[in-house]
């Protein structure tokens, strides 16, 4: 672009960057996210957490970037979607390492659903996050341990769990399609900025 336009590299890298913050910055906050959700008459989201891949940096600097569970470097995100897997929420970069448990408890996820009169379905990585037994937000299903073998209605219970989940599965599968995101660094700011303008124009895709 910078050679066809007979301008700097620096140029148009300023000017990319200035799209992608405009675009960004029109990415809902999570608060009036989930108040539109309950204002359209919904009742639950869809939460999870992904691993957005980055390239591998040398030295220790690195390491909490590195997540056993994907066995691969790179930034952790949070993301909501509604009933039908539209995303409308994504949280802030985290290190590879982290939780989901302690991202939703750095956003604040459980306040929020309370006050907007939401509930959520999670995966079993958000166990813990909401121990209100009488009245629980956050759904999560159950899990087998050695001593405990789950009952028929137990896993029923899951089977039902999983099925309505699995919108948000295609919710990130319309995020990652796009292929900037293979060559993401580590800079948490930049990448959060990235992964919200890009949430803006899937659902403007989705959209149209």
């Amino acid at each position: 672009m910078a050679g066809g336009n007979n301008v700097s590299e620096s140029t148009v890298r300023r000017w990319r960057d200035e799209l992608i913050g405009l675009l960004a910055a029109q990415a809902p906050r999570l608060d009036r996210a989930l108040k539109k959700v309950a204002r359209q008459g919904g009742e639950v989201v869809l939460i999870d957490g992904t691993l957005i891949r980055t390239q591998r940096r040398t030295g220790k600097a690195d390491r909490r970037n590195y997540s056993g569970k994907h066995r691969s470097h790179g930034l952790h995100f949070l993301a909501l979607t509604d009933e039908n897997g539209r995303l409308i929420w994504i949280s802030v970069a985290q290190p590879g390492s982290t939780h989901d448990n302690t991202a939703a408890r750095h956003d604040h996820i459980l306040a929020h659903l309370r006050a907007a009169g939401l509930g959520a379905l999670a995966d079993l990585g958000f166990r813990g996050l909401d121990n209100d037994i009488l009245d629980p937000v956050i759904v999560t299903g159950y899990i087998a341990t050695r001593t405990h073998k789950l009952t028929p209605g137990q896993k029923q219970a899951n089977r039902v769990l999983a099925i309505g989940r699995a919108p948000v599965e295609h919710g990130f599968a319309h995020l990652k399609n796009w292929r900037i995101l293979t060559k993401l660094r580590t800079d948490p700011d930049r990448a959060t900025r990235l992964l919200r303008a890009l949430l803006v124009l899937t659902n403007l895709e989705i959209n149209r």
